[in-house]
């Protein structure tokens, strides 16, 4: 009996200790989360910016939270700065539900661009001739003739650059919405993309012929890693500068 006392005493222990640093990270949520409105000290125009509450519940335990930003509507542009607003963000009311569209972060399309071009450029070489082009004509069943005048036609080149345009518009949005970039960042965001794309594509590329489908799985993943890698890593480089 004296044992059963004992452990119901520690465990009792055990739960308190575990709820301070709880009660604490969630006083901080309500405390600092959300979008704020601030006015940018380096050209006083708005912006919203978001602290970063994980740097924040680090130090939590010792009641002086590192606050920072993590986020700003005026960044990739500005991402170097030195966060002056910071003090405006602490003491700014967060936005209402209804009024987060005015922080929505920006997606920039040179990257997007730019990733498209190189997976669809990368594509050319590796069904042309260099490559796999002799392999795959056999998977398909066409001639060297017919594939030659296909080579000619606008339309597969065209749906071929739509589609990885609309890839790479995919992994910019995944990556706006969730506030990331960075190489692994936009990896990541594309390998997500490219698994449910494959999912939800899976009863047409169940019927492909098994050489075809080797060779096009090995395309489709090499243009997953590049379009991720391109626009998450050039997130805040290919980026026109305010005057």
């Amino acid at each position: 009996m004296v044992v059963l006392i004992w452990l119901v005493l520690f465990l009792v222990v055990v739960a308190f200790l575990l709820l301070i640093p709880a009660f604490w990270r969630r006083a901080l949520y309500e405390r600092y989360s959300g979008g704020r409105p601030v006015t940018c000290p380096e050209d006083r125009q708005p912006a919203v910016v978001h602290i970063d509450l994980q740097r924040a519940s680090a130090a939590v335990m010792d009641g002086r939270p590192d606050l920072h930003l993590c986020d700003c509507t005026r960044w990739p542009e500005r991402a170097q700065c030195d966060e002056a607003c910071l003090s405006q963000a602490i003491h700014a009311e967060p936005y209402k539900e209804a009024e987060v569209k005015a922080g929505r972060k920006q997606i920039y399309h040179l990257p997007v661009l730019l990733a498209a071009f190189v997976a669809w450029y990368v594509g050319a070489i590796w069904h042309s001739h260099y490559l796999f082009r002799a392999q795959w004509m056999d998977a398909v069943g066409l001639t060297h003739a017919q594939v030659k005048e296909m080579v000619w036609w606008l339309s597969p080149h065209l749906l071929t650059a739509a589609v990885c345009l609309l890839f790479a518009y995919g992994v910019a949005w995944l990556l706006a919405v969730s506030h990331r970039k960075g190489v692994l960042q936009g990896v990541l965001m594309s390998a997500l993309l490219f698994c449910a794309v494959f999912v939800a594509s899976w009863f047409g590329i169940a019927r492909m012929p098994h050489d075809l489908f080797v060779i096009e799985a090995g395309y489709a993943v090499l243009a997953t890693l590049t379009v991720g890698a391109i626009v998450g890593g050039l997130y805040d480089k290919l980026v026109l500068r305010p005057q």
